[in-house]
C-alpha cells in the first residue's frame, strides 16, 4: 500500500466551522469517488486548552492506494481533477505540505490484525 498525506490550511476568510464542514461534507465525498482509493481519512485540527504550541496546519488528509500504479492512474481520472479544482474553495495552497509514504506501524493493532483470513479471532 502507498499512502498520500496532505497537510492543509484553510483559505483566508473561512471560519473553522465553515472550513471543516466544507471539507468533510462537500470535498470528502468527492475524494471518496476517486478510482482506486482504498481508504480516505481526514484529521481535523482541534484546540487543546492550555497548549502553547500553535499548529502548523488545520488538517491532514490521507489517501491509500494499492500501489504506485493505482495512484498514478487515479491522478488521470476526472474525479481527481474535480477534487483538485474544488480545493480552491477552501484550501490555502500557499500553506500545504504533501508526500507519498509507506506506513510502518510501531504500536497499535488494527481491527484487521485481530482476525485471521476466515474471520476467526486470533
Amino acid at each position: 500500500m502507498v499512502k498520500l498525506v496532505y497537510c492543509i490550511s484553510k483559505k483566508a476568510g473561512l471560519t473553522d466551522e465553515e472550513f471543516f464542514r466544507y471539507w468533510k461534507n462537500i470535498h470528502g465525498p468527492m475524494g471518496a469517488r476517486i478510482p482506486g482509493v482504498r481508504r480516505l481519512v481526514q484529521s481535523h485540527r482541534v484546540t487543546i486548552p492550555g497548549d502553547e504550541h500553535r499548529p502548523d496546519y488545520d488538517g491532514m488528509a490521507e489517501l491509500w492506494f494499492d500501489d504506485f500504479a493505482a495512484l498514478l492512474e487515479a491522478r488521470q481520472s476526472p474525479e481527481w481533477r474535480a477534487s483538485t479544482e474544488d480545493e480552491a474553495n477552501f484550501i490555502d495552497h500557499g500553506k500545504v505540505a504533501y508526500f507519498a509514504s509507506e506506513e510502518h506501524r510501531i504500536l497499535g493493532e488494527t481491527q484487521q490484525d485481530k482476525f485471521n483470513d476466515i474471520g476467526e479471532e486470533r
